[in-house]
């Protein structure tokens, strides 16, 4: 795998480790802020929201942009927001931040897919995406524990410092390591728009928000399980976590391996193999040493699919994918958004934790009739039987699915 597919791991690692350790800086920040935590809290639905809107937008904005030069620029963009947040002496200037380095995300994950893939080449597609995307594995497994520690013993600021300098080592090795390829003329905004026009395209963005949204239903709240049904210590959820986080990973590798070759059945077993992890974890949580096997069973099946989803909207927009790959990570920020509120609503409503995992599993089995719709449309396709009558649908493409 070329250099330039890490270097855009350790960036994806960076931007993971910026999105998610505000869960881990809640108590900090409140007191030093002099905010409530819930109000900390909406600087995680700030930045979600950051990505979902910023990313397209900046996506058009950089269309006819050599991809190596937008890279950099929007790394630059993610550093300039990451040390205001740093610097920022209250809670606004903090948001202004998060906001700003969020708006670098979306495009960020769509450009730099395209540029993984352009470099591995299409038969190792789903390998670049997983080594790229394994950056947010990593951001969970060791990037939030790190900036929840450095917190703890430095104040948060510190935390924002380290993620700035290694987001600018990152920046150094996308302006050495990654090619400036001419590439073939861009299509246009038109043609990329176009590809919306095919109902696969949307299917395939139903299928991330829904997948994604069974994850964060159960994993936002995953602390509170551990303790208060599974009878673990407090002490015992940060070890807990990396196991998952381990099972997170090795998904990754996995599902990159196999998105490859069958992308539609990776998407169907991992998306059941979830589906009912989550139901045994629903079952079983009360009983520790289940918890723990189950834990990482889950981690393994929700991140084994993450490479095929992002694949299968490259496959379904066709040439002109690059918008809609970073829609796609919108279509992930509005799954991390819901999945949470949901369980937000399932905790209020005095259903107990355990009611979150059959939530998510309930989410997953929606998420796998979205692929089966996907597969059902791909097959009319094939037969020459449109699904709607779009002339303008992105082509069907005979890799393997």
């Amino acid at each position: 795998m070329p250099a330039a597919v890490y270097v855009l791991g350790l960036t994806v690692f960076c931007i993971g480790t910026t999105e998610f350790m505000i869960s881990g800086l809640l108590p900090d920040l409140a007191a030093d802020l002099a905010v409530s935590v819930p109000t900390v809290g909406l600087l995680i639905s700030g930045y979600a929201l950051g990505v979902a809107v910023g990313g397209p937008l900046l996506t058009v904005a950089t269309l006819r942009v050599n991809r190596k030069t937008s890279l950099a620029g929007l790394l630059v963009l993610f550093i300039l927001g990451q040390t205001l947040g740093a610097l920022a002496p209250g809670y606004g200037v903090l948001m202004a931040g998060r906001v700003i380095a969020a708006l670098a995300q979306g495009a960020f994950f769509g450009i730099g897919s395209m540029v993984a893939v352009d470099l591995a080449g299409p038969e190792r597609r789903g390998k670049a995406l997983a080594v790229m995307f394994a950056g947010l594995t990593v951001a969970n497994v060791f990037g939030v524990p790190a900036g929840t520690f450095l917190s703890l013993h430095a104040g948060w600021r510190v935390s924002f410092w380290v993620v700035d300098a290694l987001a600018v080592v990152a920046l150094l090795g996308v302006s050495t390591l990654v090619p400036r390829r001419p590439g073939t003329p861009h299509p246009g905004i038109r043609a990329e728009l176009a590809a919306f026009r095919n109902p696969r395209v949307w299917v395939a963005l139903t299928t991330s928000m829904l997948t994604q949204a069974a994850i964060f239903c159960c994993f936002s709240y995953l602390s509170p399980l551990f303790t208060d049904v599974s009878g673990f210590s407090s002490a015992a959820v940060p070890p807990l976590l990396v196991l998952f986080g381990v099972g997170c990973f090795a998904g990754s590798m996995v599902g990159g391996r196999f998105a490859d070759r069958a992308l539609l059945p990776n998407l169907y077993v991992g998306t059941a193999a979830m589906a009912v992890a989550l139901a045994a974890l629903a079952v079983a949580a009360p009983h520790g040493a289940a918890t723990v096997v189950l834990l990482v069973v889950f981690g393994l099946a929700a991140f084994s699919i993450n490479p095929a989803l992002q694949a299968q909207v490259m496959r379904e927009a066709g040439e002109a994918s690059t918008l809609a790959t970073t829609t796609n990570t919108s279509a992930f920020n509005i799954g991390n958004t819901l999945g949470p509120w949901l369980g937000g609503l399932v905790i209020s409503a005095g259903l107990g934790y355990t009611a979150l995992a059959w939530v998510g599993a309930l989410l997953a089995v929606a998420g796998l009739g979205s692929v089966a719709v996907s597969d059902a449309l791909r097959r009319r396709a094939r037969r020459g039987v449109p699904a709607v009558p779009w002339p303008a649908a992105a082509p069907v493409f005979t890799e393997a699915r």
